[in-house]
């Protein structure tokens, strides 16, 4: 199960737990709660190692247009030297290596903004989920909160809740 999946359990179960009378709070089996967060917190490892391998790839696909870029160029100046002995020849080439340095460029920036794209997008998909969890855990945290102060109001020797019979 992924991290995405696992969220969306978390969430089910907090959802779905029992509502307490004239409140916003929820009974959640704690037991069940901590063992899915843990679940989740041991998943986390390998989902920000996904997000590493996918950052790892785009420089690797950057590294490799800008390999490709060079040995365009590479080639250029070869092709350029060898067609130097004629001045016609000579400015037909300069002029090819320069729309093949161009277009080198065009595409290894072409690629770059394709990656960070993708990138960018894993990212913030990530970004959503850990949002995501970061509420959960704050509406359960609010709703115990809750609970707490009820019990406090409920033990308090002056204050007895009407229907109490107390």
């Amino acid at each position: 199960m992924d991290v995405h999946e696992q969220l969306a359990e978390i969430r089910f179960m907090v959802e779905g737990a029992r509502s307490m009378p004239m409140s916003a709070s929820a009974v959640v089996n704690r037991a069940d709660l901590l063992a899915q967060i843990d679940r989740l917190a041991a998943d986390m490892p390998k989902a920000f190692a996904e997000a590493d391998l996918v950052t790892s790839d785009r420089d690797g696909v950057i590294a490799q247009a800008t390999g490709k870029a060079d040995q365009i160029v590479a080639d250029a100046y070869l092709e350029r030297e060898r067609l130097v002995s004629e001045t016609e020849v000579y400015r037909v080439a300069r002029a090819e290596a320069e729309r093949l340095l161009g277009g080198a460029q065009s595409e290894s920036e072409a690629l770059r903004r394709e990656t960070d794209e993708y990138v960018d997008d894993k990212l913030a998909n990530f970004e959503i989920s850990l949002t995501k969890t970061l509420e959960a855990v704050s509406r359960g945290r609010g709703r115990l909160q809750g609970r707490s102060e009820l019990d406090a109001l409920r033990n308090a020797d002056d204050f007895t809740l009407p229907g109490d019979g107390t």
